[in-house]
């Protein structure tokens, strides 16, 4: 495996943000389509569906809303997307330290599939309002019902109509979706690096090119994992108040019944066509090198590694 600096959740927990933004701003447009497709109604008999597929959402979004349309919601993930990395960054680096009765002690690839989760427990906090909003607003064109002029508005109505347990709505799906998805994460890429790396060397002398594709491979396995959750939470989050009232349950049972076992796998298409460079786009953004210099600073003095290499472990968010 390769090697990792002693843990410091501090300063891991600064260790994001700015890759962050880059994902979004990469990936929203296929999140939009991906959300309506998870979202749309179920066509009656005789009828054609709202969308046939993923570029068919594509150009429907385009030709009636412009580009404007394809980012619809983006301002909820863009304020939450900094504090969210730095809470994943600090729940991955506490739960790698929990498993460590030393610094020099190796983690196994099981141990960082469990730190990895132990982050997606962590930012549920953050995630589960900024999907529900930023789902409620990709989908109210689609809809024809424009309920909600932007994120404060969405959310004061919802505070208004059912407090901040509304906010929260989708919390339980949110972390069913991110706990084994940020574990899988998180263990794909260290995997990914280590198999990239040349006998010899370390992972922090991976190629630009290597580099992108660990990234890129990575949110891709995160995604094979997370989309049926995700489904379940997209309808979820954005039913009517009372639909669901014995939650997913409802959600998972309605889908089977309706559209079968391919339905939890709704907007695969999409997701994989974002997962992989809008990953990638996250670690080698002009803002992730900017902030490298401040974060080699600060691990500045050599850290036991895991196995003999030079240098150090390279994290998963920011190239590090």
């Amino acid at each position: 495996m390769s090697k990792q600096q002693a843990i410091s959740p501090g300063k891991n927990f600064f260790a994001g943000g700015f890759g962050g933004v880059c994902l979004v701003f990469a990936g929203h447009p296929l999140d939009t389509i991906k959300v309506r497709i998870q979202t749309m109604a179920v066509p009656g008999p005789g009828e054609t569906p709202l969308y046939r597929g993923t570029f068919d959402c594509f150009k429907q979004t385009l030709g009636k809303e412009g580009v404007r349309g394809l980012y619809k919601g983006m301002a909820a993930p863009i304020i939450g997307v900094t504090p969210m990395f730095a809470v994943c960054f600090f729940g991955f680096g506490l739960g790698k330290k929990l498993q460590q009765k030393t610094p020099d002690d190796v983690l196994t690839y099981r141990q960082l599939f469990a730190a990895g989760m132990l982050s997606g427990v962590f930012t549920t906090a953050i995630m589960a309002p900024g999907e529900r909003i930023k789902c409620l607003l990709q989908i109210q064109a689609a809809t024809g019902e424009v309920k909600y002029a932007g994120p404060m508005d969405c959310v004061k109505q919802l505070y208004k109509e059912s407090g901040i347990k509304g906010i929260y709505r989708g919390t339980a799906l949110t972390l069913m979706r991110d706990v084994p998805a940020s574990g899988m994460y998180f263990m794909t890429y260290e995997w990914l690096k280590h198999l990239l790396t040349p006998e010899g060397k370390s992972p922090n002398e991976l190629s630009v090119p290597s580099v992108l594709f660990a990234g890129g491979m990575a949110g891709i396995f995160n995604w094979a994992v997370a989309i049926p959750a995700d489904v379940l939470k997209s309808r979820f989050q954005t039913a009517p108040e009372g639909k669901y009232p014995n939650g997913f349950r409802d959600v998972l049972r309605e889908l089977l019944r309706e559209e079968g076992m391919a339905s939890l796998y709704k907007g695969f298409t999409a997701v994989m066509l974002r997962a992989f460079p809008a990953n990638a786009v996250s670690r080698r953004s002009p803002l992730t090198q900017m902030y490298h210099l401040g974060y080699f600073i600060a691990q500045a003095s050599p850290k036991p590694a895991l196995r003999p290499l030079p240098r150090t472990w390279r994290s998963p968010y920011t190239g590090l």
